[in-house]
């Protein structure tokens, strides 16, 4: 982090221990001699009372130190201290940094030290997951903060000699900023993915899936086969997992596969895509089954569902828990409570959501899930949950589908890939699941404020919405497929392809795989340029079909 930028003449960059004294030095000609705020000293240095947890960027020229900055994250912050708590005065739901010790020695303030300093302490707590940056500007001083986008909040501290305005800015005005103010700082992003599937990949799952392969009828690759599973039921709350090779359809074909042998009547709720396509599921495997169906977007109709179970005496129960075609989260609890009351098998598709929300799958008979898409790893692993280790095998069903038999073999059957085996057990060593949890759900929160701010409606109402899947009906007129090669091109990945979304013209930005801290804040100004542009193109070809409508004028 300590690596320099280059920045006009000079140098900015994060202080290191060894600029202490000259941060000291700074520190006491600008707060102490100039803004007398502190009582003067022999030694001519002032250490900040927050020295210690201050985050300090500096402007370096030829060795010198003549600006900086600092960045605090700890709270209370000082100007909770001043004002009470601050929180009173932000925008909800952001995360505040603290911008303190502005200093820049006065021949350089002419110059554009001071707006870079600022540029590179607040980009570097943006690439750190801070959206809101507050600070107390000088009075001297704000025309230049309002011009950067700062807006004022509470009343003026300080003294006569020392003003101070309280102001804060977003994160979203801080990328607007121009080119010249970011010289030195972290670069924007330019561009992530976004998609359900494939997902953002992390170095260390790459790396994984690279190294040499192993035969599936070693012990190695049983030993870590096993780790591998117990990893997963830890992280599902789930007695037994068995993975296939395949893909989540293949793990859907296997649940419908066992249902087989229940030989009972059951019933699928559906509310979107993949709710359609358990039933399609059913059907092939010819399964008895009512369907009972709520509009895309919805929430289940848990009323229809209980009576439904009742009327058939059904046996089972089939649902979708993040219906990914919409980004409904569907009510797990709800579900198994039904379920349990009619003595039923609660079955379950958890592909869009093991990995981005908390769920336990303790009273659920069997789900199905895939290494890839919330997993962040790579596809190519069918994962079964299932309650009891005895599964039984049968040949009434396809040799691949009979999970029974998967299980007699301790989950290796047939061949498998020990390259997505290591790949997936990489994932889910690497991530703290907790930490990904809470901050899926912010960044959802964020990103859904950032749209509807643009005139995007996310479909699901917030109450019953995924956290990670965002399915969005543009502003009128807007053609999503136009605007998603755009971005596509310009290096985010977003989902508008699939034909239930082209259909309805539908964009969907998912957060499932690995991405930046800071590629979230940067999509909604991506998107609004990529929509500008794609509007005044589409003005553009509306003007000169008009104009070629018009009758010439001899």
């Amino acid at each position: 982090m300590t690596t320099p930028h280059q920045s006009m003449r000079g140098t900015v960059r994060l202080a290191t221990e060894a600029d202490d004294d000259a941060i000291h030095a700074l520190n006491y000609r600008t707060f102490v001699e100039e803004i007398p705020q502190h009582a003067p000293n022999a030694r001519r240095r002032h250490v900040d009372r927050f020295h210690e947890e201050n985050v300090y960027a500096v402007y370096e020229l030829s060795g010198r130190i003549v600006g900086m900055v600092s960045g605090r994250t700890q709270r209370p912050f000082s100007l909770d201290q001043k004002l009470g708590s601050v929180d009173d005065y932000l925008p909800a739901g952001r995360t505040p940094v603290e911008i303190r010790l502005l200093a820049v020695e006065p021949e350089f303030r002419a110059s554009r030290v001071f707006a870079q300093l600022v540029g590179f302490i607040t980009r570097h707590f943006l690439a750190n997951g801070f959206d809101l940056g507050i600070m107390s500007g000088t009075t001297r001083q704000l025309r230049l903060y309002r011009h950067l986008g700062f807006h004022a909040f509470g009343p003026l501290i300080g003294t006569e000699q020392a003003s101070y305005q309280p102001m804060y800015i977003t994160a979203e005005e801080v990328f607007t900023w121009p080119e010249a103010l970011n010289n030195g700082a972290e670069a924007p992003s330019a561009g992530a993915n976004f998609l359900p599937g494939p997902v953002g990949i992390s170095i260390a799952v790459q790396r994984a899936m690279q190294r040499s392969a192993m035969s599936h009828r070693t012990e190695s690759f049983r030993s870590q086969y096993r780790a591998v599973q117990q990893q997963l039921c830890d992280l599902a709350q789930a007695r037994h997992a068995t993975m296939l090779m395949g893909s989540g359809t293949l793990a859907n074909d296997v649940v419908a596969a066992q249902l087989s042998l229940l030989d009972a009547p059951g019933v699928i709720a559906s509310n979107g895509e993949f709710g359609d396509r358990l039933v399609d599921h059913a059907t092939r495997m010819r399964l008895p089954h009512t369907v009972v169906r709520a509009p895309w977007g919805d929430a289940l109709d848990y009323g229809a569902i209980t009576r439904a179970m009742h009327s058939t005496r059904a046996r089972w129960l089939w649902a979708v828990h993040g219906e990914t075609s919409t980004g409904v989260i569907n009510d797990l609890t709800a579900l198994t409570s039904i379920a349990q009351i009619h003595d039923a098998r609660m079955a379950l598709d958890v592909i869009s959501s093991l990995g981005t929300v908390p769920l336990s799958l303790r009273d659920v008979w069997m789900a199905s899930a895939v290494s890839g898409e919330a997993l962040s790893a790579f596809s190519g692993i069918a994962i079964v949950f299932h309650d009891s280790q005895t599964c039984s095998a049968s040949n009434h069903i396809p040799r691949y589908l009979d999970l029974g038999f998967a299980v007699e073999q301790q989950g290796v059957p047939f061949t498998q890939s020990s390259n997505l085996l290591d790949a997936l057990g990489t994932s889910l060593t690497e991530i703290d699941w907790p930490a990904r949890f809470q901050r899926i759900a912010k960044d959802g929160a964020r990103l859904r404020r950032a749209m509807e701010s643009r005139g995007w409606r996310v479909l699901a109402a917030a109450d019953h919405a995924s956290p990670a899947v965002h399915t969005l009906l543009p502003p009128s007129g807007e053609q999503v497929s136009t605007i998603g090669e755009q971005l596509r091109a310009a290096g985010w990945l977003v989902s508008f392809e699939s034909d239930y979304l082209r259909d309805r013209n539908w964009l969907q930005v998912c957060l499932m795989g690995h991405y930046a801290p800071d590629a979230l804040r940067a999509f909604p100004l991506a998107l609004d340029r990529v929509a500008a542009a794609a509007s005044a193109r589409q003005r553009g070809r509306t003007f000169a079909e008009a104009s070629s409508q018009q009758p010439e004028h001899g």
